[in-house]
């Protein structure tokens, strides 16, 4: 087959000359989902006559959809358990029928959810890859051909976590292989353009910031924000800012507009995640913490300056895009992984980070963002 391996050291690679189908299982949040699609691109890349399917929570589906190496995008909706018993249970059955008539011949499951061996047992695929994940019973190690050993530090970053899963199987990507990719589809498009023509500008005329995450000891103190606002404001630039529709992240955003001098522009709680990927892909710059958008930006092409607090970006900074980390080097103790310092849900590394640290990044960064311009 084009673009297959013609030598593989590994003894039990698999052939994928020999299989048509292949799913692969990813069930966690939308940052982790998106970090796993150059998965799919470097399986469709050597084996293109493949169908790679894929199976994620609904939530998360559109981290997914449009991808062009990928055939069906399955989903497993956390609101089955509203159904009741009866309703899950059909709810699970339809999935499994449909899983079923695909025919998988692979199986890649990339996380250490129990789904994905109890699937691989009932599906059974000639070929079925999972984690080594410690204190598992033989039932979890027998559910699969090939296990992946996952790797023993904090410095490898999560795309090559993942990629590691097609390294296991025989494949070795290619450094210009492993970039990250989410198309926002044409509708999405049109969406923004309309909203940025409602604050009179267009692509590039902006800088996207998205100050909050799901998670909020992720985040920067609102008056550090506002005061670099302030700064990018008195330079001239134009400042889109967007927030989730969660109560609390919306909260976030109008105290950071009430401290404004001059009004962000403001879309909070009003996109799809298919829009916040079409807007951060035309904004000269992003800004934000680490969260699904920041990995959206690198998805989509755009510089990218994230500030990192009790998590570790070596694992999960910014992947493929010209890019700026911030983090406090005053705090050994990160990142340390926890929810805020004693579990207090805020982050003393974070708070130390100054506004001057971030506007110096993102001054770095914008001759980056011209080139992307032209």
């Amino acid at each position: 087959m084009p673009g297959m391996e013609t030598f593989n050291p590994l003894r039990d690679a698999v052939p994928l000359g020999e299989i048509s189908r292949v799913l692969v299982i990813k069930l966690r949040h939308h940052g982790d989902v998106l970090v796993s699609s150059p998965v799919f691109s470097v399986l469709k890349a050597r084996a293109p006559h493949l169908e790679i399917d894929a199976l994620v929570y609904a939530d998360t589906a559109e981290m997914l959809t449009l991808h062009p190496a990928i055939s069906a995008v399955h989903t497993i909706d956390r609101q089955w358990k509203q159904l009741g018993a009866l309703g899950q249970v059909k709810a699970e059955l339809a999935l499994y029928r449909t899983l079923k008539g695909r025919g998988y011949d692979l199986i890649i499951h990339l996380t250490e959810h129990w789904r994905g061996a109890w699937l691989c047992r009932l599906l059974a695929p000639r070929y079925a890859l999972g984690p080594v994940v410690g204190g598992r019973s033989k039932r979890w190690q027998q559910s699969f051909t090939h296990l992946q050993a996952a790797p023993r530090n904090a410095l490898r970053h999560m795309v090559e976590a993942n990629l590691d899963a097609l390294r296991r199987i025989g494949l070795q990507p290619a450094a210009n292989e492993r970039r990250m990719q989410l198309v926002p589809g044409p509708l999405a498009e049109a969406a923004v353009a309309r909203h940025l023509a409602g604050f009179g500008l267009q692509g590039g005329d902006f800088i996207h910031i998205h100050p909050a995450s799901r998670w909020f000891f992720k985040c920067w103190p609102v008056d550090r924000m506002a005061g670099l606002i302030e700064r990018l404001h008195a330079d001239g630039h134009a400042v889109v800012l967007t927030a989730a529709p969660s109560k609390d992240e919306q909260a976030m955003l109008a105290a950071i507009q009430a401290r404004l001098t001059q009004p962000a522009h403001g879309l909070s709680g009003q996109l799809s995640l298919k829009e916040l990927a079409a807007l951060t892909k035309v904004a000269r710059l992003f800004i934000g913490v680490d969260s699904a958008p920041m990995h959206i930006a690198a998805a989509v092409g755009t510089p990218t300056v994230a500030l990192f607090g009790p998590s570790g970006d070596k694992q999960w900074g910014p992947w493929g895009v010209p890019f700026r980390v911030v983090a406090s080097t005053q705090h050994p103790c990160r990142p340390c992984g926890i929810d805020g310092c004693g579990g207090g849900k805020v982050s003393d590394c974070l708070g130390a980070l100054t506004v001057d640290e971030v506007y110096v990044a993102a001054g770095e960064l914008l001759p980056n963002a011209e080139r992307k311009r032209t």
